[in-house]
């Protein structure tokens, strides 16, 4: 067998892992303070050191098992806090948040299965946060961060970093991002599809301490909750997030106390090395070359075009290098920092590998990146306007890293999930005398891509997300805001066609009570459907794509573009979001299937002729024309 090469950590990794392990200690002058003052300009770590570097001790397996489990019950906990004592349906309802454990290096141990825009973007943005206040982290601190800058994704996922210290020793920290319903700036909710340049878009935060060893400064906080709408939401979710790193942080001391810090480290190592054994197993089952994907970002209203983003993906015997290649940035609210591109190729690559847990920065150890220059769309610069990146291009660079994994091993890699055609909503609460102001995350739940085995899922996108996000109940949305929601569900044609069906996307649609709604749209997957795997391809395209219906006066307008809007009450907008992309020739799928599409309202009996040639001559029976149906796939087969 090959020996793992181990991999450099550049001079910034190094840099912070150096400052993480002298915490603490007195800060060394004001002049060194000061040069800390602006984000680090090197490139974020790529890699950390292999468990080659790590000082190997003997790990009991049952207290190995007993250890992780703690660990993931842990996350689970911080989780359910956030859930249970959040404010904003964004948190409570949709789950738009996110937890991770990381030790003192920092070097993440544990990552949630939450949403995976937020994960892949925690480990450079964590390490950017201790390398910015080195020596200056101290028992009972508790920083606040969201600026891209620092390594963070958008500005509106705003994150919270805990340092644990045991005896005087900091050993871990946890770690809370969560999606707030607004983060100051000119349009409500952060999106701005007018946006040239970032200062047009939020509230940026560098890290900042709101709490210094143990006291709130209830002057920072005031000033923050100041420059946002809707204060009420703002404090509830933040008194979540520092909640969670609590109920983190107590059970993490509970654990060490009762096993001891030696023999934690050393399950925590065993840990981090396993998810490494996992993800070079199967990278050198991939053979060596280098396989590109390439996957069009469409033009959503900026009038710049269609973009490409490439993959190139290496393979050289347990490493994996992956080189992503994109335009110059624009001045659109699309521009994605690096560390939420870490995201975004993370994804596509765990959407091959599907590898077994832990999940843990071990998995990373063999895999390098390389964003491209400085400026553009996968790897932007300041001052560069970002807000949608979470969705758009980061799905779309999600799809060039699977159609790159696609080609080198084609049977396991599944169809790509509907992206994100969202929309936010603000108003006036004439019920509360206050504003409100929301990201409407059942307005991104597309369709799951369809695998080797088996028809995608209805309704558990987006691609960004996962599967992570809920839409929540109707009644508890329509009693948190003044609007009436006359329609939530499945949409006909949606799924894309395949041997395997992709998951059908859904329509939300809603009236505001008795004031005027703004809407703001963000996204794109309105012209371009999520990408088939293994041959699927769908001749109906407009049921499969997003797009968005004002109804004013019984007129219908459709839009197509990220705009910015408003409805009173007896109009409305239905937003409707794409299925997930099939797998497999559609004119593979059995007859029967098919059929039972259409009488479940799937499919429709147009879209069983176009998509998959079967022909229905009975609307009533639904009885197959045999003859014609094999006339036609025949017809197609031929081509």
């Amino acid at each position: 067998m090959r020996k793992p090469k181990t991999q450099k950590a550049s001079a910034k990794s190094r840099s912070a892992a150096r400052s993480a392990k002298s915490t603490s200690a007195k800060s060394k002058g004001a002049a060194k303070k000061a040069a800390k003052k602006s984000p680090p300009r090197k490139t974020l770590a790529k890699s950390v050191r292999s468990s080659s570097a790590r000082t190997k001790a003997a790990v009991d397996p049952i207290t190995l098992s007993v250890v992780r489990g703690v660990l993931e019950t842990t996350q689970r906990e911080m989780t359910l806090a956030l859930e249970k004592t959040a404010r904003s349906s964004v948190f409570n309802l949709a789950h738009d948040y996110s937890t991770a454990i990381f030790d003192a290096k920092p070097e993440m141990i544990l990552q949630g299965q939450d949403i995976p825009i937020h994960l892949g973007s925690l480990m450079p943005a964590m390490k950017a946060v201790s390398a910015y206040f080195g020596d200056d982290i101290h028992e009972g601190d508790l920083i606040l961060h969201n600026d891209p800058a620092f390594g963070g994704s958008h500005a509106i996922d705003t994150c919270m970093y805990k340092p644990v210290f045991y005896k005087g020793k900091l050993v871990y920290w946890t770690v809370c991002k969560g999606h707030l319903t607004d983060i100051g700036g000119p349009v409500p909710a952060g999106y701005n599809p007018n946006a040239k340049e970032i200062y047009a878009e939020c509230l940026r935060i560098p890290p900042i301490k709101i709490w210094d060893r143990g006291k709130p400064r209830n002057d920072v906080l005031n000033m923050i909750f100041t420059n946002m709408r809707a204060r009420r939401d703002q404090e509830g979710d933040f008194n979540a997030l520092i909640g969670a790193c609590q109920v983190g942080e107590r059970n993490l001391l509970a654990m060490i106390e009762k096993y001891g810090q030696q023999q934690v480290d050393s399950c925590v190592g065993e840990l981090l090395d396993m998810a490494e054994r996992h993800m070079r197993s199967l990278i050198k089952q991939v053979p060596d070359g280098t396989y590109e994907g390439v996957a069009i970002l469409e033009d959503a209203g900026h009038g710049f075009g269609d973009f490409e983003i490439k993959a190139n993906v290496t393979i050289k015997g347990d490493n994996c290098h992956i080189a992503i290649s994109s335009p110059p940035q624009i001045p659109y609210f699309i521009n994605s920092y690096e560390g939420n591109s870490h995201s975004g190729v993370y994804l596509g690559l765990m959407m091959f590998a599907q590898l077994p847990p832990p999940y843990n920065e071990g998995l990373y150890r063999c895999v390098t990146l390389d964003f491209g220059p400085k400026g553009t769309i996968c790897n932007a610069k300041e001052p560069a306007p970002h807000m949608n990146c979470t969705t758009t291009p980061m799905e779309t660079l999600t799809d060039a890293v699977r159609l790159a994994f696609e080609k080198a091993v084609p049977s396991k890699v599944s169809a790509s999930w509907g992206h994100a055609n969202g929309l936010n909503i603000a108003g006036w609460d004439t019920r509360h005398d206050e504003e409100y102001v929301t990201m409407v995350l059942a307005t991104i739940i597309s369709g799951a891509g369809a695998t080797p085995k088996q028809d995608g899922w209805h309704a558990v996108g987006p691609e960004c997300c996962f599967g992570a996000l809920t839409s929540g109940d109707i009644e508890l949305l329509e009693y948190s805001y003044p609007i009436i929601i006359h329609r939530y569900g499945l949409m006909e044609d949606s799924g894309g066609a395949g041997e395997f069906r992709g998951g059908s996307g859904t329509a939300w649609e809603v009236e505001p009570l008795d004031k005027e709604m703004t809407f703001i749209m963000f996204g794109e997957g309105r012209r371009i459907p999520a990408v088939g795997a293994a041959g699927a391809s769908s001749s109906m395209i407009e049921p499969k794509v997003g797009r968005l219906e004002r109804k004013i006066g019984g007129k219908v307008e459709v839009i197509k573009d990220n705009i910015i809007g408003t409805i009173k009450p007896g109009e409305t907008v239905t937003n409707m979001n794409p299925g997930g992309g099939g797998f497999g020739h559609p004119f593979k799928r059995s007859i029967e299937k098919v059929v039972w599409d259409v009488k479940n309202g799937l499919v429709s009996i147009k879209g069983a002729r176009a998509d998959y040639g079967v022909v229905i001559k009975d609307k009533a029976t639904l009885e197959v024309d045999h003859a014609e149906t094999a006339k036609l796939r025949g017809a197609q087969a031929a081509h």
